[in-house]
């Protein structure tokens, strides 16, 4: 089944949109650290540990969200997580302990970050654009996302600044409504899907069970848990980071926004190259300069340049992993069950997301700096490098038996 070029391009800027709302306002968590510790008098420990708890209920309900867009079609799983998202908002917005925190800014909105996110739309687009135009997509996807940090972050900072962090929330909460909007160009996804699997007729259930067995799917698995430590630790500590050293909230405005601009140049770049380059050599030389960059950002002298100068660097490389890790397990697996079985590799990136988070948070009051983290995760980055030089990239012997 061919779907109409005008109708690619529309779902397809209308999966930017979404993304770029969705990633937007996630990453300017960081933002209301500060601002709402001061306020209930907690460490800063308490809401990192909502945020991380964020992270991990984005993975853990990913999968489930990944299964549903497979079953039922990508609506459904757009409109759940739409609601999620901004109710998430709201009872965080109208907090009234550590517990509406956790379960608003946490559970909530990490449920609705899964069910408006890359796990949901990535392989949508995935089956709406043909094979050699896949990667490019999937890069396109992504960078939509870091176009959102770079719009929302400055937005969200100056509403904190001019009304405060509970009406700035309030503010995001109905915002992410209109994502409920953009999930009805995705109502053909359903066509689509069964007209991509109609040659298919391997279960869920059997999927798992292949993946499950596939020792490469698992390398792959290893090396997103790791990026995932690295971009939520950076995501929701390097303001406060750079508050400790010194610099106004204004550099960290600049450095994440430097992030989310870099970031397009990134994806862009690697999910084109993704199309015609090993996927996994693309991974690796990723996460080699991912660790580079960190240990020359902890061994040089911190000043505004340096600040400015990581950024750039660690943007181009931010999500550049997502196009090559996603249109991996289409590659090795098909893309009949790719939301479940990408949502399955998300979730181990949202287990390293939670340990970034929390962990940064925990070492930085037991010792009252971030040093040990970042060193830990330039470490884990070169390691990971290292463990893609061996995955296996071609489809699994089903695939490649099934083309000959």
């Amino acid at each position: 089944m061919t779907t109409p070029v005008k109708l690619v391009s529309f779902v397809v800027f209308c999966a930017c949109l979404l993304l770029a709302v969705n990633f937007g306002m996630r990453a300017s968590f960081g933002f209301f650290m500060a601002p709402i510790s001061n306020e209930f008098g907690y460490g800063r420990e308490v809401f990192a540990f909502s945020l991380a708890l964020q992270n991990l209920c984005w993975g853990l309900f990913q999968p489930i969200a990944g299964a549903i867009a497979d079953r039922f079609g990508t609506v459904k799983s757009i409109v759940i997580g739409s609601v999620a998202y901004a109710l998430g908002l709201y009872i965080t917005a109208t907090a009234g302990d550590h517990w509406d925190l956790h379960i608003g800014a946490g559970i909530l909105v990490g449920m609705g970050i899964s069910g408006t996110g890359f796990g949901v739309v990535l392989p949508a687009l995935a089956r709406m654009v043909a094979e050699e135009k896949r990667g490019f997509a999937l890069g396109l996807g992504t960078a939509a996302g870091s176009f959102g940090q770079l719009l929302v972050i400055p937005v969200a900072q100056e509403f904190i600044t001019t009304y405060g962090w509970q009406i700035a929330l309030l503010i995001l909460a109905s915002g992410s409504l209109c994502m409920l909007l953009l999930s009805v160009p995705f109502r053909g996804d359903a066509q689509q899907r069964n007209a991509t699997g109609a040659d298919d007729q391997q279960t869920l259930n059997q999927a798992l069970k292949e993946a499950s067995g596939h020792v490469h799917y698992w390398l792959l698995i290893a090396g997103f848990f790791v990026c995932g430590f690295q971009l939520a630790f950076i995501t929701v500590h390097m303001p406060a980071y750079l508050s400790d050293n010194g610099f106004g909230a204004h550099v960290a405005v600049i450095s994440l926004s430097l992030i989310g601009l870099f970031n397009i140049f990134g994806c862009l770049l690697f999910g084109a190259w993704s199309s015609k380059h090993s996927k996994k050599n693309l991974l690796g030389i990723i996460y080699f300069c991912r660790a580079a960059a960190i240990a020359a950002f902890m061994l040089a002298p911190i000043s505004t340049t340096s600040v400015y100068l990581f950024s750039i660097v660690t943007g181009f490389l931010w999500l550049a992993t997502v196009p090559p890790t996603s249109g991996l397990v289409a590659q090795m697996f098909g893309l009949k069950h790719m939301g479940s079985l990408y949502g399955i590799v998300f979730l181990n990136h949202q287990l390293g997301s939670f340990l970034g988070v929390w962990i940064g948070g925990y070492l930085y009051d037991t010792t009252g700096n971030y040093d040990k983290v970042w060193w830990a995760a330039a470490i884990i980055a070169l390691i990971t490098a290292a463990i893609h030089v061996v995955i296996d990239e071609r489809p699994v012997a089903r695939l490649r038996l099934s083309v000959s």
